[in-house]
């Protein structure tokens, strides 16, 4: 996955950000992928940016997009059936661009804002001029909106919400599946609709559009002054 969190306990390898690697390799895409290939072309290239066990990139590769997956967990890569390539993202440099650049797992959110900087100029150097990134953001919710989701017979709870301040939230993320639990501390800062805006600018990237009705996914592409 990403750096967004601080540790993480349960059964088998743990990736470097707290996610815990068997349950990713389990746990199969939701939504992701169909949201990603209605907002790209056919065929597309993408580069996967914290792809973890690569349960998205599968995907995409099933629908006819050649992806390039890239992760700093090995024990996560070790599942993904694409090229693959471990390194952080914010050190990442590949000398070649795609049609598309993939910021999934709220990675945008990461607490720490030198961090997300330098997560969106990896998104930039690597997209082609006409291309696009995507982004997932963790968007606000209330405490009400929070809890239990079952998908793919795993069970995914929120708990132990606190806020730190106004913007910045810390969680603990259950995940249950096979009779086995997990648990990953993450730390979110909540990013309103101008300060995505703002970020992305500050990146040499423009906003492009909203491609969910939650506004939880962005596309956005290069500066048309060059960025």
């Amino acid at each position: 996955m990403g750096s967004m969190g601080q540790s993480g306990t349960g059964p088998g390898a743990i990736a470097p950000d707290g996610s815990p690697v068997e349950f990713f390799a389990l746990f199969g895409a939701r939504d992701e992928p169909t949201i990603v290939h209605r907002a790209i072309p056919e065929g597309a290239t993408v580069l996967e940016l914290g792809s973890g066990a690569g349960r998205v990139a599968h995907e995409l590769v099933a629908l006819g997009h050649s992806v390039v997956a890239v992760d700093e967990s090995p024990e996560m890569l070790e599942h993904v059936r694409t090229e693959a390539v471990c390194a952080r993202i914010e050190d990442l440099r590949l000398d070649r661009r795609f049609d598309a650049v993939l910021l999934g797992s709220f990675l945008l959110n990461s607490a720490d804002e030198s961090l997300r900087r330098r997560f969106l100029d990896t998104c930039r150097i690597h997209l082609r001029p006409d291309g696009a990134v995507l982004i997932c953001r963790a968007v606000p919710q209330p405490p009400s909106a929070v809890g239990p989701t079952e998908s793919g017979g795993a069970v995914i709870t929120v708990a132990d919400v606190r806020r730190l301040r106004d913007d910045l939230v810390v969680a603990t993320i259950e995940y249950r599946m096979d009779g086995r639990t997990w648990r990953q501390e993450i730390t979110n800062h909540e990013l309103d609709d101008a300060r995505l805006v703002a970020c992305l600018h500050e990146a040499g990237l423009e906003f492009d559009a909203f491609l969910t009705e939650d506004r939880a996914w962005v596309r956005a592409t290069l500066c048309q002054a060059g960025g």
